[in-house]
């Protein structure tokens, strides 16, 4: 059975806020203890945020679907396993939960709770990265809920880890993520000049991945599975 929406909004801007003080704590310890070394720093943030996500999906899934991001929710509300109502709040949990996230990051690590990020994200490749990532993200979940329901905390996670190492922009795909760390100005900003460019292109990467997941895994021979969302 599913919870009732104040307990699922509550477990989606508690699972984002964690996500965001995992991605952004993180980043601020690597770039600390790297020296310098961005690829080091890189992998110091990717194997946290990889964990972090495995860890909230198990343990909020059974509550909320686990989201923790729009264009996720988004998806969902269009396959219409979840109303338009309950994706407006899920949406405004997750990025006021990402923002508080952030600030418990710089409290943290004794810095100031609102930053405004100065690191320049910007470009075609960015942009195209940030539609691969989000439409990866997209199939993963859509094919694991279908044929492995149980593999959906540990491929998403992986999924994110790889996509760290294997997209232009360090794989957001999530505009919660993307407007939460541009509140940061650490090793995981973004300036906000890039903000509204990645969340487009997060969106039409969305966009099509659940349109090919609608017709890919529509056949007969491929058994439905029920989602928490």
């Amino acid at each position: 059975m599913k919870a009732d929406l104040p307990r699922r909004l509550t477990a989606e801007a508690l699972g984002t806020a964690f996500l965001l003080a995992a991605v952004v704590g993180s980043g601020i310890m690597a770039a600390k203890l790297a020296g310098g070394n961005a690829a080091l720093a890189l992998l110091c943030n990717t194997f946290p945020t990889g964990a972090i996500l495995v860890v909230l999906i198990l343990m909020f899934g059974p509550v909320s679907g686990a989201h923790f991001n729009p264009v996720v929710t988004a998806a969902f509300a269009v396959r219409r396993d979840i109303t338009a109502a309950a994706c407006g709040g899920y949406i405004a949990a997750q990025i006021l939960g990402g923002i508080a996230g952030v600030m418990v990051a710089h409290a943290m690590f004794d810095l100031p709770l609102v930053q405004v990020a100065t690191v320049v994200r910007t470009g075609p490749g960015q942009w195209l990265a940030e539609s691969v990532a989000s439409f990866g993200l997209i199939l993963t979940i859509f094919g694991c809920l279908r044929c492995r329901p149980a593999a959906v905390p540990y491929a998403v996670g992986l999924y994110i880890a790889a996509a760290y190492w294997f997209t232009a922009s360090t794989s957001f795909a999530n505009p919660a993520v993307t407007i939460a760390r541009a509140l940061s100005d650490t090793f995981a900003g973004i300036a906000p000049g890039g903000v509204l460019p990645f969340i487009a292109a997060q969106a039409v990467g969305a966009a099509a991945a659940t349109a090919l997941c609608g017709w890919l895994y529509s056949s007969a021979e491929t058994e439905s599975v029920p989602t928490s969302a």
